[in-house]
């Protein structure tokens, strides 16, 4: 599961086009986690301006 900071995310589209299971979207201006994340992270690592966080089972 991918946490967004919505305050902080520019909507720049960097994190849909590197997510390995097109588990992320770009809906009306508005990012959004659909089915199929594993959690792995590489959209956080990308991201810019650091609007995503990593959360496992458990955090919420």
């Amino acid at each position: 599961m991918i946490r967004i900071d919505r305050t902080t995310c520019c909507y720049c589209g960097t994190c849909v086009a590197v997510c390995p299971q097109a588990a992320l979207e770009l809906v009306d201006a508005c990012l959004e986690e659909q089915e199929g994340c594993s959690a792995c992270g590489t959209c956080a690592k990308c991201c810019p301006v650091g609007a995503l966080e990593v959360c496992h089972e458990g955090q919420v």
